[in-house]
């Protein structure tokens, strides 16, 4: 254990309010430190902010300083998500804040780009990223709070192939005073929008424009704006387009839409969660590509389009734009529109560091066997497997803690490893522990109803009179580009196999030309929701009916 101590004497082994002591310093930065701990209370590891910086500055400031710390406490406790990090105490000590949040047993995306190999990140894996992300900024958005320090450093990247955004000690929350001081910008400059450089209101686009200049950098190994000063790094963010993703592949352009200079031309939410789900599989986004106006390239830009398809070619080769013609717009979206650069008195605060069945529906219920009792062990086949080890049939983009299952079902998709397939009747399930936790894929090649949704509500009439259920969700939504999807989540309670309140959620959707009908499941206790939850996400995504019928 590394014997870390501050300057005030704080270090390795301090116990702040009688339950937490501190262990090895696991991050730092301009703002504090991040130390790994251990609750002596709940028995568990948890990470601890100390907040350095209050020790060298001004009383006035320092009361600013211990206001942000408990806004970001207050901004991340205001957010209901797994992929939030969540914040489970502020305390003082030696006169400022301490934040004590979950522990992630992982590294940033700013560090996992500089160990990989070349310094960047898988073109898919940043979209699986970049799409874990986007749902904690829509949770976060939903309840009033803007994160405006998105970031590779406080992008998280658990062990397990959780995603996790930390660090709100910047958020602006709705219906707050602002606590910084007139003429004061914080957040990473190079990752800042354009607007909130301008000093105009920063609003949910902003952060996904810092998202695309996060995953621009995964992809490519380096930050797009970044310049030799603080000044010139604004002046690029304004004024200058980005050198192309040519590493992205099919993440590129949605780099490109989420980068557009003024906020109203960039993707919505809903839109750029679409564009990562193709991202992931490999496909073109047309929705992306729509928001990518078409542009005079740079030699650049032509030299590396050019070596990226037929190796370093001589730049008087490729062929060259007329200068005359203006760039025409793939979409009538207003282009890109230039400011004049102003210069601005700014004081950067530089961030703080690292913070800290039909599924269920398909189940059919039957008396005496509870709809979640584990399955047989019998096979009707045997899946093949694919991991991240680039032996026969390796997929490079599976994340961490996953493997690629090919069932002889018809069907592709992400797993945790270690879970094997089991069939209970005519429904595919993948468990690690005989239907405790369980992913449960079911097909119905000629379904009965107008619709998944309409399916969903049929089958919730039956589970309220047999199960202590609460529907969370139930509504209609696009999957796989297909309209005619439905997601719906609830939680009940088991009495026989596994007793006990329990979580499930299922994405039914019909594929082309109205079959099949797919439903993918999962459930599992609610107290391990959280991990069910990201798990479920990285299914989804993986998702890829592999017969002919697969829509």
């Amino acid at each position: 254990m590394e014997n870390t101590h501050s300057t005030n004497g704080s270090g390795a082994g301090l116990l702040l309010a009688g339950r937490y002591r501190l262990g090895d310093a696991i991050g730092r930065g301009g703002m504090g430190k991040v130390w790994r701990a251990h609750d002596e209370v709940l028995h568990r590891t948890v990470a601890v902010k100390e907040l350095t910086a209050a020790l060298y500055v001004a009383e006035a400031d320092r009361a600013i300083l211990h206001a942000r710390t408990q806004k970001e406490a207050r901004a991340a406790a205001r957010i209901t998500h797994p992929g939030v990090v969540t914040v489970h105490d502020v305390l003082d000590h030696d006169n400022r804040p301490w934040i004590v949040m979950q522990y992630v047993d992982g590294p940033s995306l700013a560090d996992a780009v500089k160990a990989a190999d070349g310094h960047r990140i898988d073109a898919r894996e940043a979209a699986r990223i970049g799409l874990h992300v986007l749902g904690a900024l829509r949770a976060a958005h939903a309840a009033g709070v803007l994160h405006r320090d998105v970031k590779p450093g406080n992008v998280l990247l658990a062990g397990d192939g959780r995603v996790l955004l930390t660090d709100f000690g910047i958020a602006a929350i709705e219906g707050d005073v602002t606590i910084t001081k007139t003429g004061e910008l914080v957040g990473s400059i190079d990752y800042l929008a354009p607007e909130r450089v301008q000093g105009a209101h920063p609003g949910p686009a902003s952060d996904l424009w810092s998202l695309g200049a996060t995953l621009y950098a995964a992809v490519q190994g380096e930050s797009p704006f970044r310049r030799d000063s603080p000044i010139s790094t604004m002046q690029a963010v304004v004024e200058d387009e980005p050198p192309a993703p040519d590493r992205a592949g099919a993440l590129a352009p949605v780099i490109v839409a989420l980068l557009r200079k003024q906020p109203e031309d960039r993707p919505s939410v809903e839109e750029a969660e679409r564009m990562f789900l193709d991202a992931m599989e490999g496909r073109a986004s047309k929705g992306a590509q729509a928001y990518v106006p078409t542009r005079q390239l740079s030699e650049r830009d032509m030299r590396s389009a050019a070596e990226s398809r037929t190796g370093p070619t001589e730049l008087n080769a490729v062929p060259r734009p007329a200068p005359e013609r203006p760039a025409a717009q793939t979409v009538t979206r207003p282009a890109p529109r230039r400011r004049r650069w102003r210069t601005v008195a700014l004081v950067v605060v530089l961030a703080a560091v690292v913070g800290v069945a039909t599924g269920f529906a398909y189940m059919k219920y039957q008396e005496g066997k509870g709809g979640s009792g584990g399955g047989s062990a019998q096979n009707s086949g045997s899946p093949t497997t694919t991991d991240s080890s680039g032996k026969p049939g390796g997929d490079q983009s599976v994340p961490a803690g996953f493997q690629r299952v090919n069932d002889p079902a018809g069907f592709s998709m992400l797993v945790p490893k270690g879970w094997k397939r089991q069939m209970d009747g005519t429904e595919i399930d993948y468990t690690p522990d005989n239907g405790r936790h369980r992913i449960r894929i079911s097909v119905d090649k000629v379904p009965d109803f107008e619709n998944p949704y309409m399916h969903m509500l049929n089958l919730e009439k039956t589970l309220k009179e047999r199960l202590q259920y609460k529907r969370l969700t139930l509504h209609s939504n696009t999957f796989r580009d297909q309209e005619r999807s439905s997601l719906w989540e609830f939680t009940y309670y088991e009495k026989q196999d596994f007793p006990g309140k329990r979580h499930a959620i299922d994405q039914m959707y019909y594929a082309d030309g109205g079959k099949p009908e797919y439903a993918i499941y999962m459930s599992g206790p609610d107290e391990d929701w959280a991990t069910i939850r990201q798990q479920f996400d990285t299914v989804l995504q993986s998702w890829q009916p592999t017969s002919s019928n697969g829509g």
